[in-house]
């Protein structure tokens, strides 16, 4: 958003209170998991799961001195573009739609939003000519590179790998089985090739999956370029390179609040915000695991025109209450004078659902022989495969292990409440080979074992609403305290029954699948073990799952609706010249990975602030 206003001519001052550090951490998608616990990079956020001592004290992944679950955020320039996993996965139409319902506003319908997608994405993985023909609606001259592996690397890949080629076959049968009709599975064996080939010519962000979501199996596009991370932060380089003057990134600034004119002077009672009070100086907020006590100085910074805070679905709603814009008791109980009381401010927090079943493999994954996650040419031959690699080679293949995110391959399913209510298929299960069993400080040293193959389950669409961030003090440096209430403790427990059913249901279709290779003594399931089940499984879903796509809590919604934080423009309510974009303006959490949606509704509000400006 910086970056299209720069381009339109104005001045943009971006302050980031990390820096701007990159390495190969940074850079190499395979070590997307590194990132998140390299200290350039990260913020460590520790959050509650529940209010109960007791339900939270059983998930095995929280802080053993009583702080919490880790929840890892970037705190650097562009933000958890730096270490997400790059999944870039179109939302599902219902979402947009639903927004537009909710605000009253038709400008946020399923039909008016996919441009914003094409101003997004530039496209490498399909051509402009099939897309045309075919009404795929991709972007291609946007700022965001898109790529997924081509076929023929793929099935090489796959070729050398007999354990990942026993996985697959479990997957792809047991998908075929999922379809109606009888098939013979000697029928099913013989179409395994021609399933995978359909499977890799599947799109999932082309617009006949979008609207129709069949469930089935699919590749995930990655926004990578060349086999590189591609994120926010090369769009804002580029900017800065191609408009010098017009945008300002000022590194190791931490905004404390927001400072707002006086009430007396508007005559429409509005209250304006002219300017942000910041601290300079490096690691100043304390989920940095450099934290430091001193700062350089405080500074007031003027805006010409606005302010807009993108700082994330915890830190949004802080800055607002640091600003004394947010619930009344909640200001006063941290001696903030109360400018707006907007009682929404921080309420409505959401999240996915999320667990990984593990299991080990009877042998290596031979495609992990040579990969030490280690940024080393010496000692990592597939590092230095990936290294020495053009974008163009990469392309090709050549390095393709590093030039991945590990994803294998995903599955699309819906749940049986979402089959009964006709909704978009809720459930995504993707498969990578690692031990991955949720985020917990160290998690990272086990993505080196090579017998371990994961799938991960994740619940889209989770219909709770009941979390909240609230402040912790009124020192701008602390984290705020995060608690996202799930299952039984959200606003709605039957809801929360029917997203954990769901879940249960992911386990057990997994479990379906894999039992072709346990049967056979070549998989082993040891997370959380074959002798979870019913409730026992439903007791070890609630303990262990966890999330990392925290979005809703400055939620937008329509006048009447005294919880919602900001009108379908982004304004804050009550005030002028503020506004709020980024993950915590969404009613309810959309799609399944939530970069894709951000980066759309940054262009959308792009061209509001343009219009407004040019009105």
């Amino acid at each position: 958003m910086a970056a299209n206003l720069a381009e339109a001519g104005y001045s943009v001052l971006l302050l980031e209170a990390g820096g701007a550090y990159e390495d190969a951490n940074y850079s190499v998608p395979a070590f997307h998991p590194l990132s998140t616990e390299d200290q350039n990079l990260q913020w460590n956020y520790f959050v509650r799961h529940y209010a109960n001592d007791s339900r939270q004290s059983n998930d095995t992944k929280r802080d053993k001195s009583g702080k919490g679950i880790w929840y890892p955020r970037a705190g650097t320039l562009g933000g958890c573009t730096a270490h997400n996993a790059m999944i870039t996965v179109y939302p599902h139409e219902s979402d947009w739609d639903r927004i537009a319902a909710i605000t009253g506003d038709a400008s946020w319908s399923s039909d008016k939003m996919r441009k914003y997608f094409q101003l997004v994405e530039r496209c490498q993985y399909t051509s402009r000519t099939w897309d045309t023909l075919t009404g795929g609606r991709h972007g291609f001259n946007g700022w965001l590179s898109t790529e997924r592996p081509r076929q023929e690397t793929l099935e090489r890949f796959v070729k050398q790998d007999p354990q990942l080629q026993r996985i697959l076959a479990a997957v792809a049968l047991t998908t075929l089985e999922d379809l109606p009709g009888s098939v013979p599975e000697a029928l099913i064996r013989q179409a395994i090739p021609k399933l995978f080939s359909a499977a890799l010519k599947k799109d999932i962000n082309h617009m006949d999956s979008i609207k129709d979501r069949p469930e089935g199996l699919y590749l995930t596009p990655l926004a990578t370029n060349g086999g590189t991370r591609a994120g926010v932060r090369d769009r804002i380089r580029e900017v800065q390179q191609n408009c010098p003057g017009r945008l300002t990134v000022k590194p190791n600034v931490l905004v404390g609040k927001v400072l707002l004119g006086n009430a007396s002077t508007s005559s429409s009672g509005l209250r304006k915000a002219v300017g942000v009070e910041c601290y300079e100086g490096a690691h100043l907020y304390r989920a940095d695991p450099k934290n430091v006590a001193t700062w350089l100085g405080v500074k007031t910074v003027r805006a010409r025109r606005e302010v807009i805070l993108s700082a994330g679905a915890f830190n949004s709603p802080q800055l607002l209450m640091l600003s004394g814009i947010g619930p009344k008791s909640q200001l006063e109980r941290h001696s903030i004078p109360v400018q707006i009381d907007l009682p929404g401010v921080g309420k409505n927090l959401q999240d996915r659902y999320e667990v990984g079943i593990v299991f080990k493999m009877k042998e290596d994954l031979s495609t992990l022989a040579d990969a030490k996650f280690e940024a080393d040419e010496q000692t990592d031959p597939a590092y230095r495969e990936w290294k020495e690699a053009s974008p163009d080679e990469r392309r090709d293949g050549k390095g393709f292990l590093y030039s991945s995110n590990g994803v294998v391959i995903a599955v699309l399913k819906r749940s049986s409440v979402a089959k009964n209510m006709k909704q978009d298929p809720d459930l995504f299960i993707f498969g990578l080979p690692s031990d991955f069993r949720g985020y917990e400080q160290g998690y990272t040293k086990n993505i080196t074992i090579k017998n371990h193959f994961t799938w991960l389950v994740l619940k889209a669409h989770t219909r709770n609403s009941g979390g909240e961030v609230t402040l912790r003090s009124n020192d701008p440096r602390d984290t705020p305290d995060i608690n996202f209430k799930y299952f039984e403790e959200g606003n709605d427990a039957n809801k929360g029954r029917e997203d954990l059913e769901a879940m249960v249901e992911a386990v057990t279709w997994i479990r379906k699948m894999m039992s072709r290779l346990t049967a056979e003594g070549q998989a082993e399931e040891i997370w959380p073990g074959p002798g979870i089940v019913d409730d026992a499984l439903r007791d070890w879903i609630m303990n262990e799952a966890w999330g990392h796509h925290a979005s809703c809590s400055c939620k937008a919604g329509a006048m009447d609706d005294a919880m919602a934080v900001l009108d379908s423009n982004f304004k804050v309510r009550g005030t002028t010249n503020l506004r709020v974009v980024d993950a915590s303006v969404f009613p309810y959490i959309p799609g399944f990975f939530i970069v894709t949606p951000i980066y759309m509704i940054a262009e959308k509000a792009s061209e509001v602030i343009l219009t407004s400006v040019h009105t």
